[in-house]
């Protein structure tokens, strides 16, 4: 199951944000090379996960986690922005109905398992779109890698590419998504995932939320 987690409420999940920063250093350390920081205990985070960001977990039943997502408001400080701004011409990006979307992550055995390694990022996908609609958001802003664009095609929720760098696998990109019922549409077409699912997620984690969302639709 998906689980939306603020980084303030992450000491209630202990195992689920353990095994979390444990597979982003594994993944962005260890298997793609970045200069990322490992702390002691294996963990990987940066300055971004102390500004209070959302989580989109997937969650096992075991209550570890099975790949992830790291959401911020644009308005304040993103990767984007503090990073990558020559991507986009050196236009910042800040807009309170576009939220920045990095750390996407899959652990290394949801990797090994072929029925895992599909559903995880549609399903990541497929909530990150319902947070947007619920938010009242227009688009999702994210840097990715060249090897990412065939999952979001796979699953018609594919970016506006707004600028790019390098070549081949090793590329990277600034791309903008549309939040809308299509997408949301699109996602759940293609992944076999229900829109339900979805909304039954959101409301999981944001049940205040999730009631006044409904009510004013």
């Amino acid at each position: 199951m998906i689980r939306y987690v603020r980084a303030d409420d992450l000491p209630r999940f202990p195992r689920l944000a353990e095994t979390m920063f444990r597979d982003r250093a594994i993944q962005f350390r260890h298997r793609l090379g970045w200069d990322v920081s490992i702390d002691d205990l294996g963990a990987e985070r940066d300055a971004y996960d102390a500004q209070n960001p959302i989580y989109a977990i997937w969650q096992r039943p075991d209550g570890s986690h099975g790949g992830s997502m790291r959401i911020l408001p644009t308005t304040g400080r993103t990767m984007i922005n503090d990073h990558f701004l020559h991507l986009n011409g050196g236009v910042r990006i800040s807009d309170p109905q576009v939220w920045e979307c990095t750390r996407f992550c899959l652990s290394p055995s949801a990797m090994r398992r072929p029925r895992e390694a599909a559903l995880i990022p549609a399903a990541l996908m497929l909530a990150g779109c319902e947070l947007g609609l619920r938010f009242g958001l227009a688009r999702a802003v994210g840097v990715f890698d060249a090897r990412m664009i065939r999952i979001y095609r796979s699953l018609g929720w594919s970016p506006e590419i707004l600028g790019r760098e390098g070549s081949g696998p090793a590329s990277v990109a600034v791309g903008l998504w549309p939040i809308d019922r299509r997408s949301r549409a699109a996602i759940s077409a293609r992944s076999g995932l229900p829109e339900c699912l979805a909304a039954e997620w959101f409301g999981l984690s944001f049940p205040q939320l999730s009631a006044a969302s409904i009510a004013a639709e």
